[in-house]
């Protein structure tokens, strides 16, 4: 059935799940703890919708296009703007997932406290999206900036929060519960749960996890050999070899101690050959090697920043940008030719804040590598910078139209074409 572009207003929490939880949501620390309490998969559940009316003239794939995932408890929605070339961001709909947004227990300004929440797909054409209060992941296919043929299936566990696609094969990472790694085929209706694939990360959470525990994202390595998982408060960034199946080649990952503390975001360089992790706890940022065993090799120890709670961090060219919820702040990095990472600058900053950009969370660079965007919590904004050839960061667009600021939850995830 065909659908029309629409807003979702937030549904109120009880107050047993809200008590002692917002009291202390402001304070922009990292705490260690967790709960007890094993997920079980959820059935598949499969939905097709076609997708809102939006003015003709679509191409395949997206293109000159940022996605910010509205992530509301109500009924989660993806809010599509329209870029310029100049990198200036108008409205272009909101389309439903089909799924509810989450929100983790005690997060300070990011509900999802993960990167890659929103992940879109060039070779299919696919966005992909996570629905951690119902348990799902949604996937469209992308014209221009129009969302179509909406597939909603079962994450395989409780609380997604995060997706890495490699080829025709994409991996969820379930933070509720013990944590697990669900794989799934993509094909022209969506994602297929990938049968032999799902892996448990041994964690002790609740369904809906404490921020502090829960693990903060799934990546694959450029190719395509092995799955990357940070893991907060266990401190270690987990390693699963795969076969050139997809399938996992170990029963389980291959736990490695994180060198910084409190590991969250990982890229890689423009080569491939060397992993970046960020590190919330002292605002670090780890060079590692991946090995071929699952083992990690430190490259460059943990580099500080001089910020506050870095938790996310992309790449543009040789260039990376880090996001700091702590100070609302944006650090620059650089990386020469012999792979030793500095900052683009003695304070690390690499655009001054702002009134209108507060509570700085997930990062998103265009594929061209000029313009970055960077959600914004609690303003309920979106900033666009042009990436400058010294690493610095000037702005063009603020963009807030239909984004909520954080409150019993908040957007997270965000993509740019």
């Amino acid at each position: 059935m065909d659908s029309t572009p629409e807003s979702h207003g937030r549904t109120t929490r009880p107050a047993a799940v809200r008590g002692g939880h917002r009291a202390k949501s402001r304070t922009r620390r990292i705490m260690i703890g967790g709960g007890a309490l094993a997920a079980a998969a959820a059935a598949t559940v499969a939905v097709t919708v076609a997708s809102a009316s939006q003015p003709s003239g679509s191409t395949p794939g997206a293109d000159h296009a940022v996605f910010v995932q509205g992530n509301e408890l109500g009924g989660n929605t993806i809010h599509v703007f329209a870029r310029g070339d100049d990198g200036t961001l108008s409205a272009s709909g909101t389309y439903a997932t089909g799924g509810k947004g989450g929100d983790q227990v005690d997060a300070p300004t990011d509900s999802l406290a993960s990167q890659g929440s929103l992940v879109y797909d060039d070779a299919s054409g696919m966005l992909l999206a996570v629905n951690a209060g119902s348990g799902t992941v949604t996937s469209f296919r992308v014209e221009g900036s129009r969302l179509k043929d909406r597939h909603v299936v079962s994450a395989g566990g409780a609380f997604p929060a995060s997706i890495a696609v490699h080829g025709r094969v994409a991996y969820v990472m379930n933070a509720g519960g013990r944590g697990s790694v669900q794989g799934f085929e993509i094909s022209g209706e969506g994602l297929r749960p990938l049968a032999g694939s799902r892996r448990s990360l041994g964690l002790d959470n609740k369904d809906i996890p404490l921020f502090s525990s829960s693990p903060g994202q799934v990546a694959f390595t450029p190719d395509g050999g092995a799955l990357v998982v940070t893991t907060k408060s266990a401190n270690t960034v987990e390693v699963l070899p795969l076969k050139r199946s997809g399938l996992p080649a170990v029963a389980a990952p291959i736990v490695n101690k994180s060198a910084g503390a409190v590991p969250f975001a990982i890229t890689f360089d423009a080569t491939g050959r060397r992993m970046l992790v960020a590190e919330a706890a002292k605002s670090t940022v780890t060079t590692y090697k991946v090995r071929h065993d699952g083992t990690l090799k430190v490259l460059q120890k943990p580099l500080p920043n001089g910020q506050e709670t870095l938790c996310w961090l992309e790449r543009a060219g040789d260039h990376f940008y880090g996001g700091n919820t702590g100070n609302s702040t944006v650090t620059g990095y650089r990386m020469n030719r012999h792979g030793r990472l500095s900052l683009t600058n003695d304070v690390g900053i690499a655009t001054p804040p702002s009134a209108r950009s507060q509570g700085v969370i997930d990062l998103a660079v265009t594929r061209d590598e000029r313009f970055v965007y960077v959600q914004n919590a609690v303003s309920g904004t979106v900033d666009g910078f042009r990436v400058k050839t010294d690493g610095q960061l000037t702005k063009v667009t603020t963009a807030g139209t239909g984004l909520s600021p954080f409150g019993e939850s908040g957007m997270e995830g965000i993509v740019a074409v």
